[in-house]
């Protein structure tokens, strides 16, 4: 099982993720989130001081095409994660692999949503709140999510060290991703926790 620690604001917890066993770390690219990184110098060193086998990805909420040029010339990024409402043209246009995420509306058909962009490269589902693109700190019906998807489908919403094996038993994705489930306050992580994450996502 894959896991990717989202919400890194310090290169302390980006190594704590990376100690724990992590496979990818996350950085916000979105202002109103408290886990924004609003410096791309900062961004760099996090991101260089992971090492060459962890991924490094960005997360971005309906950006501008300049904004997200200048972060991939400042920031060695190796995968985009898009929350917003991006076209598939405008996540295919940055030499990137990217990731599209899902917010799981009640009546939502996941596999139609795929195949509105048949080159990503992945999938993140995620808890559906009006008006809040991502890091709500709620769950979805694990149930929901399609076994045997035509992509990898990453599993998010409300995951802590507490439920995260279920998650993975009931919906059996390719990996998990969690920010404000390992957290002490916003946008500082827990190092035991991220331990106990990874761990426990693994276990399954």
């Amino acid at each position: 099982m894959r896991v990717k620690i989202c919400g890194i604001r310090s290169v302390d917890d980006a190594l704590s993720a990376v100690e724990a066993g992590a496979d990818a770390i996350g950085l916000v690219f979105y202002e109103p989130s408290p886990r924004h990184i609003d410096s791309f110098l900062l961004a760099r060193e996090i991101s260089l001081s992971v090492g060459p086998f962890v991924t490094v990805v960005a997360l971005l909420v309906d950006p501008e095409l300049e904004y997200v040029n200048s972060l991939l010339e400042a920031v060695p990024v190796h995968v985009l994660q898009f929350h917003g409402n991006e076209s598939a043209e405008f996540c295919e246009q940055f030499a990137r692999p990217y990731m599209k995420v899902l917010r799981m509306k009640k009546d939502v058909d996941v596999l139609a949503e795929m195949h509105a962009f048949p080159n990503a490269c992945g999938f993140l589902l995620d808890t559906y709140k009006k008006g809040v693109p991502g890091g709500t700190g709620e769950s979805f019906d694990w149930v929901k999510v399609p076994l045997n998807p035509p992509k990898p489908l990453i599993l998010a919403g409300g995951l802590s060290p507490k439920n995260v094996a279920s998650a993975v038993r009931i919906a059996e994705p390719y990996g998990v991703d969690v920010s404000g489930g390992v957290e002490l306050t916003p946008g500082l992580k827990d190092k035991d926790k991220i331990r106990a994450f990874v761990k426990n996502a693994q276990m399954e």
